[in-house]
C-alpha cells in the first residue's frame, strides 16, 4: 500500500483529540455544568480508542506491497466502520447530554458539535461501501480502486474534520472547557491523546 493514500484514508481521531483536550481552572464550574461534562467524557475514552485503533490498523498495512486485495478490503472495510460506529456514539452522547447549562449559545454549540459526529459517521460509513464494492480480484482495479476511496476521503471528510474541529472549540471554551478538566474520563483520552504523539503506545495515566 502506498503511504499517502493509507494516510489519506486515516487521520480520523483529530476530533476525538479535541473534545477530550482538557486543561484546568482555578475556579470550580458550576456543579451542573460538570455533571453534564461528565455525560460527555464518559463516552470519550472507548470511542476514542476505537478511532484510533481503526487508524492504526490502516497505518499497519501502508508499506505492505504483498498484501492480497481481499485482506487490504477487509482491514478498511472494517476500520471504517469502527469510525462510523465511533463518531456516531460521540454524536449519540452530546444528544444526551443536550446543551450545556449557564453558557451562552449553548444550544447552537452542542447542536453543531453533534452535527459534527452523526456527518462523520456517515462519511465513514459511505467510505465502508466503497471499499466493499472494489473488485478484489484485479490488483491494478482494486488499487485504482482506493485512489478513489482516497480522494473522497480527502475532500469530504478533510473538510468536514477541518468544520469539525472549529466546532469543537467553540463547544468547549471556558467553563465548558473547565468542566471538561474535572473528569477522569476525560483526562484519560488527553493523555492517550498525548502518548500517541510521543510513542506508539497509549498511555492511560492521568
Amino acid at each position: 500500500m502506498n503511504k499517502k493514500l493509507a494516510a489519506a484514508l486515516s487521520g480520523g481521531a483529530v476530533l476525538v483529540v479535541a473534545l477530550s483536550g482538557c486543561s484546568t481552572k482555578d475556579s470550580g464550574p458550576d456543579p451542573k455544568l460538570v455533571a453534564w461534562a461528565k455525560t460527555v467524557c464518559d463516552a470519550v475514552p472507548a470511542q476514542d480508542a476505537k478511532i484510533r485503533s481503526a487508524n492504526a490498523s490502516i497505518a499497519s498495512i501502508a508499506t505492505d506491497s504483498n498484501l492480497p486485495p481481499k485482506d487490504a478490503q477487509k482491514t478498511y472495510s472494517k476500520a471504517f466502520q469502527d469510525m462510523s460506529d465511533g463518531y456516531k456514539a460521540l454524536a449519540a452522547a452530546l444528544d444526551k447530554a443536550g446543551a450545556p447549562p449557564g453558557v451562552d449559545d449553548a444550544a447552537k454549540r452542542q447542536k453543531d458539535a453533534a452535527q459534527t459526529f452523526t456527518g462523520l459517521s456517515t462519511s465513514y460509513a459511505d467510505l465502508k461501501k466503497q471499499v466493499d464494492g472494489l473488485d478484489t480480484k484485479d490488483q491494478g482495479k482494486f488499487a485504482a480502486g482506493l485512489k478513489e476511496v482516497a480522494a473522497s476521503q480527502t475532500k469530504k471528510v478533510g473538510k468536514q474534520s477541518d468544520t469539525g474541529t472549529k466546532t469543537l472549540e467553540r463547544l468547549e471554551q471556558g467553563d465548558v472547557k473547565a468542566a471538561m478538566a474535572e473528569q477522569p474520563s476525560c483526562k484519560v483520552a488527553a493523555s492517550a491523546t498525548a502518548s500517541s504523539a510521543a510513542a506508539p503506545s497509549a498511555s492511560t495515566k492521568g
